[in-house]
This record gives C-alpha cells, structure tokens and sequence, in this order.
C-alpha cells in the first residue's frame, strides 16, 4: 500500500515497504564495500555537529553529502538550543568533550513550521514555552523585523536571527568555551537550508568577534 505526499506527490512506502528498502541499501553498500558495516561498528569519529529542525523536509546527511559515522546529530523544532533543554545540553557536552568534534553547525530552513508559529498570536498549547525561545529572538530583533514590511521576508529573517542566536547560545556554554580556548575548536556555524532551491547557505557568523563579545557577561570562568 503506497500514500501520496503533499511535498512531492511521488509515493511514500507502506510501513513493509520501509524494511525491505532496509534490506536493498544493506545489499548497496556491501556491494560496493563488504567491510562497511563491520568498519561502523568499530565506532564513530565525527568532525560535525549538526544541530538542525526536524522538519522532515531538512534531513542533515543529505543535504552535506556526508556518510555514516560523519555527522554527529540533534534534531529538535525550530533548531533550538536552550540551556534548560537537557538534551541538547547533553548532545553538545557529549560531542564536544567526548568526540571532540571541530565544527558545531546550526542549521535553520526558510518555511520552518515552528518560526512561523511563534510570529503568530495563539495559544499553541504545549508547544508554548518551546516557541516562547523564538518570540524572545523576536523580541531582541523587533525593531530590525518589525521595519520589513514583506510578511514572507520578515518571516525568513526571522529563521536567519534564530540560527544566529541559538550560535550565541551554543557558544555560552561551558563545553564550548573551555575547547575553545584550549585548542581553537570548535568552530560555530549557522547555516540556512532554502527548501525551494536546495541550497545551503553560510551566514558568515564571526565566531571570535561573538565569543568576545559575550565574555563579559557569559564567560565561565574557563580561561583562568
């Protein structure tokens, strides 16, 4: 049995139908490489974290062209990372003092479900204070988004700020901090996926001009 999607109208497998594509990709990669899934079992040396929507549009892998065992990944609505959230807390403590990884990348997409939400004024319920983290990056940008007149544009900028304030809040971090200072990694990243073309984009964020920025206030004590 197949359903229809409302993105691309192609069909979607029937519940079976996802095991068996299961069996077809183990047969694919151990015709090109019979030793894959014994070299993934040995362990995982990624050099990404991909803190990204779960938006099912936006799957990270897929769009950096990386391989199992490259990527390290959360997922969450909206792509937030707030200090009360012990998972993405966890996830960023894990990669970056376990797997020592050199890049933290935050990926934001234009038409993200959860941006849109919290421009609007209703009572979502318990999504509530998860998009209240988005109507603060509001509220510290009000004045640059309220002067876009174009819904849709103010709408993307708004999924731009939100990327670049969950960096800010990646870099706040005592895990982030003390490595940073100790190796020069990692580096933070915050990246837009545009679903309409497949492009990713860079938004340049000056990692060292942010850190010294917030020291003042955020610094942890690390550097002494």
């Amino acid at each position: 049995m197949f359903y229809l999607t409302p993105l691309t109208n192609l069909p979607m497998p029937s519940y079976e139908q996802v095991f068996e594509n299961n069996k077809n990709w183990i047969a694919s990669k151990k015709a090109t490489n019979k030793d894959f899934f014994i070299n993934l079992a040995k362990g995982q040396n990624p050099n990404y974290l991909y803190i990204g929507c779960s938006d099912s549009r936006a799957t990270a892998e897929e769009l950096m062209g990386a391989a199992p065992g490259e990527v390290f990944v959360h997922r969450n609505i909206a792509n937030v990372i707030s200090n009360v959230d012990l998972n993405v807390m966890s996830v960023i403590e894990y990669a970056v003092t376990h797997l020592k990884v050199k890049h933290i990348v935050v990926c934001g997409h234009y038409f993200c479900g959860g941006v849109k939400a919290a421009m609007q004024s209703q009572d979502l319920g318990i999504l509530n204070p998860w998009l209240r983290n988005i109507r603060d990056v509001y509220r510290l940008h009000k004045e640059e988004l309220n002067s876009i007149k174009d819904e849709e544009q103010r709408y993307m900028r708004l999924v731009e700020l939100n990327v670049e304030e969950q960096c800010i809040n990646a870099i706040k971090t005592a895990a982030v901090q003390k490595a940073y200072l100790e190796t020069g990694y990692p580096l933070v990243h915050g990246w837009v996926f545009n679903v309409k073309t497949g492009e990713l984009l860079d938004l340049k964020i000056d990692f060292d001009k942010k850190l010294k920025g917030i020291q003042e206030i955020y610094n942890l004590g690390t550097n002494k």
